[in-house]
């Protein structure tokens, strides 16, 4: 049974925060309840039935960085008088330690040089430093004398100003991942936003569609985020490395994993631990990983087992980016070993034309093109990448929205989170197989249009409503055979990440008004001094090696006189 979606704060009530947050808990409680132990669910009930002063100001806390605040900083013009009596409840109520043991570092992080240069004097004397030292400096020298944390009184005296450390924040954030199925997103992303305004297509999010679906799963998570932090922190990866998780039969959680063990592999060439690195890029299922562990061996000089792998790949199926840079390190690799290279696809050549056009006052280039070339039976339009992943988005748009376990984790995605993984067509393969049929047997252009009138609005990540218009979608429908976007989505679905970006800017359909024909064309625009992107020219070739029309269109400005 698919569970309700949560209700949104309205961002002008002062207390929209704690309303928003009160979302996330209650959804956690009812979607993951099974995942939490009968302590933390204790203490999530006892947050809900919280006042509103101390649950409001215990929502500002989890929302800020770290554990310790100081008393004077926690200012917050909603709670008014009650706030000193909202923290007073919170430290009765356990929340929050008020005679929390501080470490020197986490002093220095609370109060500012002129608050602990007096306290801290004599020490740097007997240092031999000066009283003058900058606070980083002056911290350096204290650490190694004061390695013990102690209470805020020993440290400063009673007067100083006081501090609280936030209990509970570990389920606070195993809250949040459960939430955002991520730690990447902070509270401010769910609980400081408006999402009343958008509107998302609603994913029946039942037990089965659950990325995590046993506790075990949800430590793993925070064990992998562990080892990434600490790489970030600049742990040195040999020590990183015995921490890493084993791997899961959890799709989502093993494509983690990978990007886990590439980022590590990095870390690891950087500090010289080259054999680690191999070990780390070979482990990992990330595509970038196989070319970096190919990269790293040549550099080792290890050009018989880079040719041996390179081999084998070369044979599986390739983004343009990866079949690129194999190709690079293949013929590299059999000139040092005197081997034959696979042969390479000769560049194709692309279809050109030179317009001079008036500079015009205002507008891109793009638009000065579209207005010259526009006519009634071969009207332009200004779509760049829009118009391609519309298309795709509005055919696939019940397979992007499927329920897939690790997908989505709240009622307010714009799209499935493995969106952009390695692993996203596979996860859906009989679901896309559909779509393409769809294309094949012409029942796509009813289901595009469908969908089009039927998710007016609602957010997809491949469809920008405001510029994918009924009239150029009805246009491209009569226009566009089947077999090109047929072509076209297959491409996409290669590599999402790298080939969602790259289309040519403009379009022309042909109506087939003046007896010739429907058909079309796409332009790339190019103005004085701009020159075609990589994954531009990647597309470019595509379309020339399938018999899609498209061209580059350079354009010079008329000056003196010029006619063009």
């Amino acid at each position: 049974m698919s569970i309700e979606p949560p209700q949104t704060a309205d961002l002008e009530d002062p207390l929209y925060y704690l309303k928003n947050m009160n979302t996330v808990v209650s959804w956690v409680v009812r979607h993951h309840g099974d995942l939490l132990t009968a302590a933390e669910l204790r203490v999530l009930d006892q947050f809900l039935t919280l006042p509103t002063a101390p649950r409001a100001l215990l929502v500002r806390m989890v929302m800020r960085t770290g554990e310790l605040f100081r008393v004077d900083k926690l200012q917050y013009p909603e709670l008014g008088v009650a706030q000193t009596d909202a923290l007073a409840a919170l430290i009765a109520g356990g929340w929050l330690d008020a005679a929390p043991a501080l470490s020197i570092d986490q002093l220095f992080r609370l109060y500012t040089l002129g608050q602990l240069r007096p306290v801290f004097a004599p020490a740097l004397q007997e240092a031999g430093a000066s009283k003058t030292e900058p606070k980083g400096r002056m911290l350096a020298l204290l650490q190694p004398r004061f390695p013990d944390p102690q209470p805020l009184a020993d440290w400063l005296g009673p007067s100083a100003p006081p501090v609280v450390r936030l209990r509970h924040m570990a389920l606070f954030d195993r809250v949040r991942l459960m939430f955002f199925g991520n730690l990447r997103q902070s509270w401010a992303d769910f609980v400081l936003v408006e999402l009343g305004h958008q509107r998302f297509e609603p994913v029946p999010l039942t037990p089965g569609s659950r990325a995590f679906r046993h506790r075990d799963e949800v430590d793993l998570y925070l064990a992998m985020h562990q080892c990434r932090e600490w790489l970030d922190q600049g742990v040195p990866a040999s020590e990183v490395w015995p921490q890493v998780p084993r791997s899961s039969d959890n799709a989502w959680l093993s494509s983690r994993r990978n990007r886990l063990l590439l980022e590590l592999g990095r870390q690891a060439e950087r500090q010289g631990e080259r054999e680690l690195a191999l070990q780390a890029f070979g482990a990992s299922g990330h595509r970038e990983g196989r070319l970096k562990q190919l990269r790293l061996l040549e550099r080792m000089k290890r050009h018989q087992q880079a040719w041996e792998i390179a081999s084998q790949w070369h044979t599986q199926e390739l983004s343009d980016a990866e079949a690129q840079g194999l190709a690079r390190i293949l013929k590299r690799v059999a000139a040092r070993l005197g081997e034959t290279p696979p042969p390479v696809t000769p560049e194709v050549t692309l279809e050109t034309v030179t317009l001079t056009l008036p500079r015009p006052a205002t507008g891109s280039v793009e638009y000065a093109v579209q207005a010259h070339l526009n006519r009634a039976e071969a009207p332009v339009f200004y779509v760049e990448n829009t118009l391609i992943n519309g298309l795709f988005g509005l055919l696939c748009w019940q397979t992007i929205f499927a329920p897939i376990p690790g997908a989505f984790f709240h009622p307010f995605h714009v799209g499935p989170a493995d969106l952009t993984r390695e692993d996203f067509v596979a996860r859906r393969q009989a679901l896309f197989d559909e779509c393409f049929t769809r294309l094949a047997d012409g029942s796509y252009r009813h289901q595009i249009l469908q969908n089009y009138r039927a998710k007016q609005g609602i957010a997809n990540p491949f469809v920008i409503w405001p510029v994918v218009t009924e009239e150029v979608l009805e246009l491209a429908l009569d226009c566009m055979p089947a077999v090109d976007l047929d072509r076209l989505f297959r491409r996409l679905l290669l590599n999402i990440r790298e080939h969602r970006s790259g289309f040519p800017d403009l379009i022309r359909f042909r109506r087939g008004d003046d007896g010739g024909g429907r058909g079309y064309d796409m332009i790339e625009v190019k103005g004085p001094g701009d020159r075609l992107q990589d994954h531009q020219r990647r597309w470019l070739a595509f379309f020339a090696e399938e018999g899609i029309p498209a061209s580059v269109c350079y354009v010079r400005w008329r000056d003196n006189g010029m006619t063009g």
